[in-house]
């Protein structure tokens, strides 16, 4: 893309859907033929600008959406509630109203089908780029109180880490076993060789030293500024082996003001987790790189996720249906693994939902022996 196309898209004062155009006839008769007639009424009022009757459409395909397991909610209705989710943000978008129309594309990132996503993604930037404009120019979103720009603060403190109060949390010898090596620059061949094909887990310490994340990623301001207004997944509670568990929706800032004020001490913490956030914040993206070792023997890369969560988030005892790098950018985390050769003595649960999952509490287990 030129330099000056680029600029016309960020500079944009509507939002352009282009796949929307050219798809909307097919998915309305798709939608129509799954028994969709009043959403495809909805959607063909919002489209000739009701913004009532687009609002009228997202709810009635989110209804879809929760109308049965996600596993079997037709992938129609996904792209319907993207579709519904574009006009809404349409709507928004025209009256000023970027944060609400941020998290109308939003939702259809996280809840919709794939059919719309470059649309989502395309309008998302263009009304990133108008909040910033109208923050820097002390419009309504900007803060009211005038007051200066804060000193950057970090989420995370050096000081904060007491090893000798987590070694009172954690199994005994927790912190003592050498068992798994550690390695700085080990090349691609060392660890497909050493580590890879024997299945052994290992630390490679320098993976990351060049990745802007690591000091930006610690700076509650500068996370605020290019993800607050983004509204994200997050899992509330203990696990999600507990009954208290839940999922919520809520925007970035919401979810930093949580880890701040929340801590350890929260009995129901919340955790973003096992979420794709880098497809989502593309700024957040920028700083990392995914590290050539998630290509060794020749597989593709599955997914990049995001775990971020207060300290004293534990993940219950599971093993994974695939390989895994483990990137510690903020703070610290332990990790505690066992050979597949111990699934019997592990006991998996014989629910489908949980039989990558663990019934024994190992931390409680290793500190009773």
């Amino acid at each position: 893309m030129s330099s000056s196309a680029a600029s016309a898209t960020v500079n944009a004062t509507t939002i352009s859907t282009p796949t929307l155009d050219s798809e909307s006839p097919a998915l309305l008769q798709s939608i129509t033929s799954h028994g969709g007639y009043a959403y495809t009424r909805m959607a063909t009022l919002a489209a000739a600008g009701d913004k009532r009757a687009a609002e009228a459409a997202r709810e009635m395909a989110w209804e879809q959406l929760h109308s049965g397991p996600w596993h079997s909610v037709l992938p129609v209705w996904r792209d319907a509630y993207s579709m519904a989710c574009l006009h809404v943000a349409k709507f928004h978008f025209s009256n000023g109203e970027f944060t609400d129309a941020l998290r109308a594309l939003d939702m259809g990132i996280i809840m919709g089908g794939p059919l719309l996503r470059k649309d989502l993604d395309s309008a998302i930037e263009v009304v990133s780029a108008a909040k910033a404009r109208q923050y820097s120019n002390g419009g309504a979103d900007a803060d009211n109180d005038g007051r200066k720009k804060a000193e950057s603060r970090l989420l995370v403190r050096p000081e904060e880490f007491d090893k000798s109060q987590v070694l009172q949390i954690l199994p005994i010898r927790s912190l003592s076993s050498k068992i798994v090596g550690k390695r700085s620059a080990l090349s691609l061949e060392g660890f497909l060789r050493e580590y890879f094909l024997s299945g052994s887990p290992v630390t490679i310490i320098d993976c990351m030293a060049n990745w802007p994340a690591r000091t930006r990623w610690n700076d509650v301001d500068y996370l605020r500024r290019v993800a607050g207004d983004r509204t994200v997944p997050v899992e509330v509670g203990k696990n999600y082996l507990c009954s208290e568990w839940k999922q919520e929706l809520i925007t970035f800032s919401q979810f930093l003001e949580r880890v701040q004020s929340n801590g350890c001490r929260s009995k129901v913490p919340t955790y973003l987790a096992q979420h794709q956030l880098f497809e989502q914040i593309n700024e957040l993206h920028k700083d990392i790189s995914v590290p050539d070792y998630c290509y060794a023997g020749g597989g593709e890369l599955r997914s990049v996720n995001a775990w971020f969560g207060p300290a004293g988030t534990v993940t219950p005892l599971h093993h994974d249906p695939h390989h895994n790098i483990l990137g510690q950018v903020v703070g610290k985390k332990y990790v505690r693994l066992y050979s597949a050769s111990y699934n019997e003595e592990l006991y998996p649960y014989s629910e489908t939902m949980l039989k990558n999952s663990s019934q024994v509490d190992a931390l409680y287990y290793q500190r009773l022996t």
